[in-house]
């Protein structure tokens, strides 16, 4: 019979049970509030203020994100090597077409190496895929997990940021096209 032993305190195992416990309650709302807006430190000002940049695609061009202006936006957050990511692709690029002309959608990959963004980001739909290698991008939304969403209204502001499922996400997104 085998026998595992702690070797922790029961003080010490206490302080890691609130710690986990208290990381776990901050991830629950992943950046959601009740009225739909973003929770944290983006207010208005900031919100718009984070689409002075520039990024490159995966083809080596240069993206200005003040082109997001006007129009609201969905900005993908995404690792080529995570299957979670994959399976969204398809539906991702599916509300892209849906909303063509109407919503703006980005994919930002990120997590890995330029050659590992540009192939997977080749592969997703005819919408603008940035390789954010650096997390550049990633930072400046304070993003820090893959498959994330940050839904800019046409002003710039901040609607929500976290992660959606494809029904969550569409709804959320024909909220602000009408």
């Amino acid at each position: 019979m085998l026998t595992i032993r702690w070797c922790v305190r029961p003080t010490a195992t206490a302080s890691i049970l609130l710690a986990v416990a208290l990381l776990l309650g901050a991830c629950g709302g992943a950046g959601q509030t009740g009225d739909g807006s973003a929770a944290g430190p983006a207010d208005q000002a900031a919100a718009v203020a984070n689409l002075d940049f520039t990024a490159k695609t995966i083809a080596g061009a240069t993206f200005d994100a003040r082109t997001l202006k006007g129009k609201p936006a969905v900005l993908w957050f995404w690792a080529p090597w995570c299957a979670t990511c994959r399976a969204q692709s398809g539906w991702v690029s599916a509300l892209a077409e849906k909303y063509a002309g109407k919503v703006n959608v980005v994919g930002v990959g990120g997590l890995d190496e330029s050659g590992a963004i540009r192939e997977f980001g080749s592969k997703v739909g005819a919408f603008p895929q940035l390789d954010d290698a650096r997390g550049e991008v990633w930072t400046r939304f304070g993003v820090v997990a893959q498959s994330s969403y940050v839904v800019l209204d046409s002003d710039g502001r901040i609607r929500f940021q976290g992660y959606l499922d494809s029904p969550e996400l569409d709804k959320r997104v024909a909220e602000l096209v009408s």
